[in-house]
């Protein structure tokens, strides 16, 4: 295995590649290469939340520069799944851990560019060069995000340094090193070392749950269409200005993605919560007064749910089952020995992509919430994200069990091909 994870030159068997010592030349040492690259995922995340910080206060009648910056890094660390408390205990802390994921996924995109980049700047091609450039990657990210909490700490805003040390770091590691094992060709090797039917439940699984989200992404602009006037009086309630209006929609945009997570724990059965003892399913709405946030717009009424609502939470997970279950058999058509593979190989090959696809949304689920603020605020997101996860993943199994059995079950068998041609 270490010697497979060559350069994309050497793996091919490329004669012309570079002589040795021009290669040395353009080549860094691990170290310089996860510092160099690991720096620029850091300063450019900084950069962006401290840019969107310094434009709302701006548009702001209170406050200084100086402080501007901190709410930037504030939410930078927030992204980062880092706890940030502000308030004293006399007056009431409000604690807020509710990561953006719209800008989480920014910076796992950045962190995953870096890696390639490392990857690339380093020449890395053995499995300990490549796992030490990984840790040395994650931990400068890491060590990056502990200084900032502590420079952002001061007064009444608080931030435990340890929380921002660990939750840079696991991201730094995850998309660092998804990158590093693409740009190496580790990746490509470790496909290769996988049996088939895993290798195909991967992929199939990631369709599935691309096909849930992308449903409730759906269902969530359709209801905001439909409640598109209460948008409307929650800008005129905020005025908010031209600059305001600005930074609003920015907010808004990191948080999307949170609320789409919701709607799928809503499609799941379990629902979720906007607040201490509130209730959205399909089994009824009990929320009471939102903020004035548009996002939050599409919320149901306190009441019954439509039956429409209803129907939608059987039929998505069947659906995405279905897509699952496509993308497995048209995979395993194209092996060489597909023909021993019977429809029961197939069915259980879904049910297997199932099992996965549960396992990456109870883990989305499981970071689009927390705290929100003090009070009510204090417990947002999917409480049962375990039992959202596990009926999403039977619905899904079923789907993709007898869509991956039938279909397989109805390719033409070789005498049939014979005959045609």
């Amino acid at each position: 295995m270490t010697d497979m994870l060559s350069r994309s030159g050497a793996r091919d068997g490329d004669t012309s590649a570079a002589p040795t010592s021009e290669i040395a030349a353009q080549t860094k040492p691990l170290i310089v290469s996860a510092v160099i690259s690991a720096g620029a995922c850091l300063l450019t995340g900084l950069l962006t939340c401290a840019a969107v910080a310094v434009i709302g206060w701006l548009g702001a009648t209170f406050g200084g520069a100086s402080g501007a910056v901190r709410a930037g890094a504030s939410v930078w660390l927030i992204a980062h799944k880092a706890a940030v408390t502000i308030g004293s205990s006399t007056v009431g802390a409000g604690r807020i851990s509710v990561a953006p994921l719209g800008l989480t996924l920014f910076f796992a995109w950045c962190l995953y560019r870096g890696g390639r980049s490392a990857a690339r700047s380093s020449a890395a091609d053995r499995t300990r060069d490549l796992i030490a450039l990984a840790g040395a990657f994650a931990l400068v990210y890491g060590l990056g995000a502990l200084v900032v909490a502590l420079l952002t700490a001061e007064g009444s805003l608080k931030v435990s340094p340890l929380g921002a040390f660990l939750g840079a770091f696991s991201l730094a590691l995850v998309a660092g090193l998804a990158g590093i094992a693409v740009e190496s060709g580790a990746a490509e090797d470790l496909a290769d070392a996988t049996p088939a039917g895993l290798r195909d439940a991967v992929p199939a699984a990631l369709a599935a749950v691309l096909t849930v989200i992308a449903m409730a992404s759906l269902l969530y602009g359709v209801l905001l269409a439909i409640h598109f006037s209460r948008i409307t009086g929650m800008l005129e309630l905020l005025d908010a200005g031209v600059i305001g209006s600005v930074v609003l929609f920015a907010i808004c945009l990191m948080l999307v993605p949170n609320m789409v997570l919701y709607v799928v724990a809503f499609l799941a059965g379990p629902g979720f919560q906007l607040g201490v003892g509130t209730t959205i399913a399909p089994t009824g709405v009990d929320v009471g007064n939102l903020p004035a946030l548009p996002l939050l717009a599409a919320v149901p009424a306190d009441g019954a749910t439509p039956s429409y609502l209803l129907v939608l939470t059987a039929v998505v997970p069947l659906v995405a089952g279905a897509v699952a279950g496509l993308v497995v058999v048209r995979r395993g058509l194209t092996e060489r020995d597909a023909d021993a593979l019977g429809w029961d190989a197939f069915a259980l090959r879904g049910a297997m992509a199932a099992l996965v696809a549960g396992v990456i949304v109870f883990a989305l689920l499981a970071l689009s919430g927390g705290s929100a603020g003090p009070g009510r605020m204090s417990a947002v997101g999917v409480p049962a994200a375990l039992p959202a996860a596990g009926v999403l993943a039977a619905g899904m199994a079923i789907g993709a069990a007898i869509t991956a059995a039938v279909v397989s079950s109805r390719r033409p068998a070789d005498g049939e091909t014979d005959a045609e041609r």
